[in-house]
């Protein structure tokens, strides 16, 4: 049996490649100017918990910066694919054995 694809799908499979190349197009500097700015903050501090003329725990900060920037990427995925998430739940809740 051939397989036909439809208008969506095709349009699907075509946004994917476009936004794969321009990923690929991309300089990584361009990406990766936040570690650039924590390694600044963090250099720059004269190691007695005090910045900006202000009380501020470095490492408190940048832990707590690093925590949300590797929660959003498994936010989106989620966001993504909570129907599949949900299914599988809903199946495994289901079964016996």
């Amino acid at each position: 049996m051939e397989r036909t694809r439809t208008f969506g799908s095709m349009w699907r499979f075509m946004s994917l490649l476009a936004l794969l190349m321009v990923a690929a197009i991309v300089p990584s500097e361009l990406v990766a100017q936040g570690c650039a700015m924590c390694k600044a903050v963090v250099e720059s501090g004269d190691g007695g918990g005090r910045i900006f003329g202000g009380e501020q725990n470095i490492g408190k900060g940048l832990n707590s910066g690093i925590l949300y920037l590797m929660a959003v990427p498994y936010l989106l995925l989620f966001l993504l694919f909570r129907k599949r998430i949900m299914g599988f739940f809903k199946e495994f809740a289901g079964a016996q054995g």
